[in-house]
């Protein structure tokens, strides 16, 4: 199990609608380090210069999806744990979040703190066992080729 971790949760929150990003930062900012972007083009510079944890975005945006979003982030930034926010139902957009976003969880607008407060926990703690999960098997790599390495020294001595 890695560290507890003392920084801040970092979750990058994506809303075209000024009030929802003023209303999410009011709500989050003691307990979270929360950066906000009002389109996915100013979500994609925040991500290129600040590593973050959590990337929670509304699905209904003008010029891009909340889905297509996620999605084109994967490849670049693949780490953080996508969280898709809307306030339609939309079964389309479910199914495409899950399958092209990679999206850890879907909430409806309007959000319920408490029930966001613990989506974002639980994703964090996916999001820890993942890095601690990948540092192991690159541990584990490494120690790999360490023995083979020693056995081939033994076998040519």
């Amino acid at each position: 199990m890695s560290e507890p971790n003392t920084e801040k949760i970092k979750i990058l929150y994506v809303d075209d609608e000024e009030n929802n990003l003023q209303a999410f930062k009011a709500t989050f900012r003691r307990d979270y380090k929360i950066y906000l972007a009002i389109s996915a083009v100013e979500a994609r510079k925040i991500l290129d210069e600040t590593p973050v944890d959590i990337v929670i975005t509304d699905q209904r945006m003008p010029n891009e999806t909340g889905v297509d979003f996620l999605a084109s982030i994967i490849e670049k930034h693949p780490d953080p744990i996508r969280i898709l926010l809307t306030g339609y139902t939309d079964i389309q957009a479910v199914i495409d979040a899950i399958n092209k976003g990679q999206v850890y969880h879907y909430l409806t607008k309007p959000w319920d703190e408490d029930y966001l407060r613990s989506v974002i926990k639980n994703a964090f703690e996916v999001y820890d066992l993942r890095k601690a999960n990948k540092k192991l098997t690159e541990d584990l790599i490494k120690a790999n080729e360490q023995l083979e390495f020693l056995l081939r020294q033994n076998l040519l001595s």
